[in-house]
């Protein structure tokens, strides 16, 4: 029985006189199951493309006598012989040391019923989620954080949103990642963001401190102003120093502004 992992897409089993090879970064095959770089050879391939040696050269190699033309494409073989689609190579990125597959950041969001489309880049060694939302069920970014961190790990959260009324997309429809805009720090708050109690005051200390930045606002996300996981369990370390109160790092992806936290770690109430 095949069993397919989250977010990736049967595509069955070549066509007669078609031949697929899984293949490692060396051009080796792997083992069933392990993930690898879809190769096609048989009857179909092309010699190259027209007038674009370079592209060419990098598509199109002969391999153990065999001409091949690598797709792009991370699969593995199941032991039925099927093939599973699990996303583009080339979105693939690193991340703090991870690798990270932007596709199944995507695949995740797509599942929540308030977005409608979206798309993950890379800026400035950052996660960036792009988002266009559905009008009819509204959602903030803060909940948008939560809904990804209940799948993924944190590493794959993204610390800042972009949202766009549609997607940029290129001449075959795709989206056109080279047009998505670098985020922009927006304050969320309407009127004066200072710290309004000692509580919001020591904690917007703390953030100032570990993010490296002046005149952090009560209402600044975390992780829009830079904010990883490496910074958030430093920053969770102060915390429990500071107001003696240890916290999970899933409760900063949930309350990500010094407004939202800083009830949490006092009984001060603001009107």
């Amino acid at each position: 029985v095949a069993t397919w992992l989250p977010g990736s897409v049967p595509i069955g089993q070549p066509l007669p006189n078609v031949t697929t090879h899984v293949l490692d970064p060396r051009q080796e095959l792997v083992s069933v199951g392990v993930p690898g770089e879809l190769w096609i050879g048989g009857a179909g391939v092309a010699k190259g493309y027209l007038n674009r040696d370079d592209l060419t050269r990098e598509r199109f190699t002969t391999v153990r006598g065999e001409r091949l033309y690598r797709t792009g494409d991370r699969v593995r073989r199941l032991p039925t012989g099927d093939l599973e689609f699990q996303g583009r190579l080339d979105q693939q990125v690193k991340v703090r040391g991870h690798r990270v597959e932007l596709g199944e950041i995507e695949s995740v969001l797509i599942r929540n019923q308030s977005v409608r489309q979206a798309a993950v880049a890379l800026h400035d060694d950052a996660l960036v989620a792009h988002v266009v939302i559905n009008s009819s069920t509204p959602i903030d970014d803060t909940a948008l954080v939560a809904h990804l961190a209940a799948e993924l790990p944190d590493y794959m959260i993204p610390s800042a949103w972009v949202r766009h009324d549609a997607l940029p997309l290129n001449a075959n429809g795709k989206v056109d990642r080279a047009a998505l805009p670098a985020p922009e720090r927006h304050d969320e708050a309407v009127g004066d963001t200072a710290p309004r109690t000692e509580g919001e005051q020591k904690l917007a200390a703390l953030w100032a401190e570990v993010l490296k930045k002046d005149d952090i606002g009560i209402h600044d996300n975390f992780f829009a102003l830079g904010g990883h996981s490496l910074l958030a369990i430093r920053l969770l370390g102060r915390i429990a120093k500071t107001f003696g109160r240890r916290l999970t790092l899933r409760a900063l992806f949930e309350h990500p502004t010094v407004a939202s936290l800083a009830p949490i770690l006092t009984d001060e109430a603001t009107v």
